[in-house]
């Protein structure tokens, strides 16, 4: 009975491989810390002798630690501002500035100071306005890959019409 007790360390290194690849299917970033802790038990269980339940203890409190870490100050670090992967709805009443001004025959280009749907720089048209490169303007609408933009002024001028 006292054979199924014991728990060496390879036991607790092939945990620890096998949670980080259950990481890779299941990416929730729960299995990854799990595995971690467990490589550390195996670790130290390596260098010192320690009971089971103190081992399963050890375990327990770093898989805790590591995921309070993870959800409390590394996670929100890596929020994606970008809107990658979302429609492109989400870009209308984006503010930028215009880097190449818009002409009648061809598209300007609109930056904007953190990147909208994957991308910082897009390609732009105005209905009729004019605007010059340094200009704020406003996405009002999309036509197929360009965007539609005014001035910041004009689009003051329609929300109070509005």
């Amino acid at each position: 009975m006292e054979m199924l007790w014991m728990i060496e360390p390879w036991h607790w290194l092939v945990l620890g491989f096998v949670l980080l690849i259950v990481e890779m299917f299941v990416p929730t970033f729960a299995s990854l810390w799990f595995g971690a802790a467990a490589i550390i038990v195996a670790a130290l269980l390596w260098l010192i002798p320690i009971p089971v339940s103190v081992q399963i203890i050890i375990w327990l409190v770093l898989s805790a630690i590591f995921l309070v870490a993870w959800f409390k100050f590394i996670k929100p670090l890596s929020v994606d501002r970008t809107k990658a992967g979302l429609g492109g709805s989400v870009i209308i009443g984006e503010t930028g500035m215009i880097i190449v001004a818009p002409q009648p025959e061809r598209a300007g280009m609109v930056r904007f100071s953190v990147p909208i749907v994957g991308a910082a720089e897009w390609m732009c048209r105005t209905r009729g306005e004019q605007v010059a490169v340094g200009d704020r303007v406003v996405v009002t609408d999309i036509v197929g890959n360009e965007l539609i933009v005014s001035t910041m002024t004009s689009q003051a001028v329609i929300n109070k019409n509005s």
